[in-house]
This record gives structure tokens, sequence and C-alpha cells, in this order.
């Protein structure tokens, strides 16, 4: 009776805020994380998989997710990242403009890949995953996870039927891939994204070299532009999830195993909703009329592309080292055959 009513008498004089709320509500844990995507697309890429974090981390940890150039603008994000301005990013390496010997490498890099489940392979089964995680690591950064997204096409106002008609196109694409089309006559231009569907309507930009056509649908793009080229010169977007290296070290271990759950369902639900919507997009959609550059033709592109690989691996150890797991890939996909390579 004693010890209750002591206990009792402590209760009375504590206040009644600190007893009503639980104490790890009072030390949740909060990340802000900015993805590339705009909000449209957002929904479908990173959107799904953070509430599902959310909803099963309640009151141990909340991700509060951004849009593209919502707190800092895309080509800021690591910086940021890495300053701890914000704790975690979706993007590719090129687009956030990381200093790493890697970047090259994200985003669309010419043919080092040809279907969406290329790049987890690569990074899972061929080594990229340890090369990556080394080169962040150097630099403060913790490389969570690599995924596939679409391929890359041109969407464009006017007809695209030979590499003829790419001259002088002004287009919107990632800062590599803008690097290996202007050989070809393309014209890069770097502008928010958010201000690309504008762009296109007043004449600044003839099209755009930064999806499949189920983006193009999705953020508004097929409705600004009257054809999509069937050719493209990968077969998928690899990004990936990065985070702070001291926010993400200070996560509990059971924390740090359902993030890596939840991007491999964000993972996931791209592979399909991504697969599915270029066929569909392409058999049933009305938007955009579709224009293909002969394959023999094409390969010249192909060609350019090899040759490319190698001007990027003789510039540094690790870019080779990169460059020599893509070459082996490929050319196991190739020996394996169907389904793997269609070999002609």
């Amino acid at each position: 009776m004693t010890n209750r009513r002591k206990f009792l008498a402590g209760a009375a004089m504590a206040p009644a805020a600190a007893l009503a709320t639980p104490a790890i509500a009072q030390n949740k844990i909060r990340w802000r994380m900015q993805t590339y995507a705009g909000p449209a697309l957002a929904e479908h890429v990173i959107k799904p998989a953070i509430d599902s974090f959310n909803k099963i981390a309640g009151d141990e940890m909340e991700i509060e997710l951004f849009f593209a150039d919502q707190l800092v603008p895309t080509g800021e994000l690591f910086r940021a990242m890495q300053k701890g301005t914000i704790d975690a990013v979706q993007s590719d390496d090129d687009s956030m403009a990381s200093p790493t010997e890697v970047t090259v490498f994200g985003g669309y890099f010419p043919f080092a890949s040809r279907y969406s489940l290329d790049v987890p392979v690569l990074f899972n089964q061929y080594g990229l995953n340890e090369i990556w995680d080394e080169e962040y690591s150097k630099v403060g950064v913790k490389h969570l996870s690599a995924g596939a997204w679409d391929p890359c096409h041109f969407a464009t106002k006017d007809p695209i039927n030979s590499l003829e008609d790419l001259k002088g196109k002004r287009v919107f694409t990632f800062p590599t891939a803008g690097r290996f089309l202007s050989q070809f006559g393309v014209v890069p231009v770097t502008l928010p994204w958010e201000d690309i569907e504008v762009a296109v309507q007043t004449g600044e930009l003839d099209g755009v070299a930064w999806s499949g056509i189920t983006e193009d649908y999705t953020v508004g793009w097929a409705d600004v532009t009257n054809y999509f080229l069937t050719n493209n010169i990968s077969g998928a977007w690899a990004g990936s999830f990065f985070a702070n290296m001291d926010r993400y070290q200070e996560l509990p271990e059971h924390l740090k195993e359902l993030l890596k759950i939840t991007m491999d369902s964000s993972h996931y639900y791209r592979q399909w909703w991504y697969w599915g919507g270029e066929a569909s997009l392409r058999v049933h959609g009305e938007k955009m009329q579709l224009t293909t550059i002969p394959d023999k033709e094409w390969e010249q592109v192909e060609t350019a592309a090899l040759e490319f690989w190698d001007e990027i691996a003789a510039q540094s150890e690790t870019k080779a080292k990169v460059v020599e797991i893509f070459k082996k890939y490929n050319a196991d996909m190739q020996k394996a055959g169907r389904p793997y390579r269609y070999n002609t």
C-alpha cells in the first residue's frame, strides 16, 4: 500500500501531457525524402511504397515525401542529401549530379540494358551493388537499392522515321543520354521537370527522350506530342534510393529491414506497371502515332553506343570495371538466347 500511495502521488505531480503521450511517439524518427518524379508519376513510382512504410512503421518512423524540385532542384539533390538538408532521395545518379565515378551510368546509359529485369540482375548478381556501395560510402551517402524503370523513347511533335529526322530536334533528356544523342544532331535541353509540358506547347522543345510511353500518358506529355518512336536507346532507366549516411546509421536494425522491404515492393510495382503499360498503350493508346527507324539504320546508333562505352571506360579504373560488367552481362544474355536475347 505504501508503494502504491507513493506511485499515485508521483503520478499526480507529473505533467498530464507527459503521461498521455507514449514515449515512443515523442522519439519518432522523421525523414524527408525527395523524388525525381512529379506528383502524377510519383503516384506510381514511389508513393504507394512510402505510404505502406509509414503505415507499418506507425509511431516509430515517418517518411515525408516531396516531389520533383519541391525542396531543392533535382540537380542539387545529392548535395542536399549529403549535407543532411534532406534525409533520402529517389533518383538516378546522373540527374542528381552525384560526384562519383558511377554517375554516368545512372538513368539511361546507352544500350546497357534491353529489358527492365536486366537492371536488378546487373546489381544483384553481376557486382554493381558492391561498386555503387563503395563509391557512395566515400562521399558520406548510403546507396540503398537500385531498380529499373521504363525504357527510353522519343516522344515528339513531328514524326521521326530516320536518323536524319533527329537533327536539330531540341529534346529534354538525361545528361549522359543527351551527350550520346548529340552526335546524331539532337540538341539536349535541360529544364525543370514541371516546365516540360508547356515548353513543348510553346515550341521551346520539340520533344522528350526521358521515358517510355507509360510516362508520356501519365504525366501529360502524350497530350502535347504527336508521335512515339518505337526504337529506344536503353531498355530501362536505372535509378536508386539513397540516404544520408549518418541518418541511415541511426536507424534501428528492424527499421533498416523495413526500409529494404519497402524499396523491394517499389521495384516490383514498377516492373509490372511499366511492362504492362508500355505494351498496352502502344496497342490501345490513341494519343500518339507510332513511328520506327528501320533496323539497319538503327544499327548505327547501337554501334555508336559501344564506342561510347569504350570512351567512358577509358576515363577511370572504376568506369572500366562497370563497362566490363556490362559487356560480360550482355555477352552472357546473347549466348543464353531466347527469351533473354533474340539472336539474329
